[in-house]
């Protein structure tokens, strides 16, 4: 198990994030049309997952949006945003925001995921969600980067996260 902080008060984190030249896990997860998305749905392309608690709350909000920004520039490559958030909260905030780069996650019927992937917050106000994490794969599902954030409240390393992918 490891340890995050939220605002500086520590949180467990059931799990164990994928490392660096490992396969990544198979998942199942909730599309905004409220199909099931696996990791073989996105075959053959390179995939950034960037994991967060919720788009409700300005740290995951500016993730989707630097990622989205991002997104274009990367050949061959899907943003993944993935959260607890239902997948009509996922859409409402994108298309508020006008982001259409990214594609959104939910864990609504995939909470094995968050297992899998070492982000499942065990104890404190947000147990039951997703802690900050990235990881990026490429085209056979190997891990090429992997970061679980070691504040909730900060954002990921983007440039280390995308630098894998140039």
């Amino acid at each position: 198990m490891a340890q995050v902080t939220l605002k500086g008060n520590p949180v467990q984190v059931k799990g164990e994030l994928p490392k660096a030249g490992a396969q990544a896990p198979a998942f199942s997860l909730v599309a905004g049309d409220l199909s099931d998305k696996s990791l073989k749905d996105f075959a053959g392309k390179r995939k950034v997952l960037n994991i967060f608690p919720s788009v409700d709350t300005p740290t995951c909000a500016t993730s989707v949006r630097k990622f989205n920004a991002q997104a274009n520039d990367l050949a061959n490559t899907v943003v993944l945003c993935i959260s607890a958030d239902l997948p009509f909260a996922q859409a409402r905030f994108c298309g508020a925001e006008g982001l259409e780069n990214v594609k959104n996650l939910s864990t609504l019927r995939g909470v094995e995921f968050l297992q899998n992937y070492g982000v499942a917050i065990a104890d404190g106000p947000l147990a039951g969600l997703a802690a900050r994490a990235v990881v990026v794969l490429d085209e056979q599902d190997k891990v090429l980067h992997a970061e679980l954030v070691g504040e909730i409240a900060n954002e990921p390393n983007y440039e280390a996260a995308l630098a894998v992918l140039k």
